[in-house]
């Protein structure tokens, strides 16, 4: 299990605001993106005059931001471990709600900790891009989002936001079903992503004493076909 440690550090909010949020987060996270992307985290507030554990991801909430036109962003603190941060003075004067800040960062840090995941999707010519694994920015809006005890909360994707395009037409690409397709974007929304422009598609890198051989239908095989050129299985 995740543990994260909800940081008040702002003069902005009292701890008593920050710790109803945090039970909100925490709904939010066990009832609603656990679920769908099948995993959750235990959240621990931590007061303006607590101590946060060494070994603990961290969200915090701070009064200004430290990077030009943050709102929030999630990095990595001096030990390695996630870290979250929200800028609550800085929301607020942007017009925004800083509990949809916070919702953000949180479950965008869970899905990526490391800031450096992508999902790529390939066309048949080998080309295609690589997405940031980020599932809060395609519709970030406050107007999208919803409510828990009280706080406004962020929407975010599912996995099948990232493609392909599935025959179920039951898919269900955001929580709260906003999004019709893969990779689409709502008003102010966005998505990192990078060209992959080479036509060579998959190579395979091989350890020491690996077969330079891919055996028909194992997986090595599988990564050199684009998942829309595959056979579907009849089982």
């Amino acid at each position: 299990m995740i543990l994260i440690d909800v940081i008040n550090a702002s003069t902005e909010a009292s701890d008593q605001t920050i710790k109803w949020l945090t039970a909100a987060l925490q709904k939010q996270v066990t009832r609603d993106f656990a679920p769908i992307w099948g995993f959750g985290a235990q959240l621990f507030f931590v007061p303006k005059s607590g101590t946060p554990s060494p070994d603990h991801w961290q969200l915090v909430f701070l009064d200004n931001a430290d990077v030009a036109n943050a709102l929030g962003y999630h990095d990595l603190t001096v030990t390695g471990l996630p870290l979250g941060k929200v800028f609550i003075r800085t929301t607020e004067l942007d017009g925004q709600a800083w509990s949809v800040t916070a919702s953000h960062e949180l479950m965008e840090m869970l899905v990526d900790p490391w800031v450096d995941s992508a999902v790529i999707q390939l066309n048949s010519d080998g080309t295609g891009f690589a997405y940031a694994l980020e599932v809060c920015d395609a519709c970030e809006a406050d107007s999208l989002g919803y409510v828990i005890n009280e706080f406004k909360v962020s929407d975010f994707v599912t996995p099948e936001w990232f493609g392909p395009p599935t025959l179920m037409p039951s898919a269900k690409y955001d929580f709260m079903s906003h999004i019709s397709q893969p990779l689409q974007l709502l008003p102010g929304g966005y998505i990192g992503a990078i060209q992959i422009d080479s036509s060579s598609g998959w190579q395979q890198l091989l350890g020491e004493g690996s077969k330079a051989e891919v055996p028909l239908g194992s997986r090595r095989h599988l990564r050199t076909i684009p998942r829309h050129q595959r056979r579907l299985s009849n089982g």
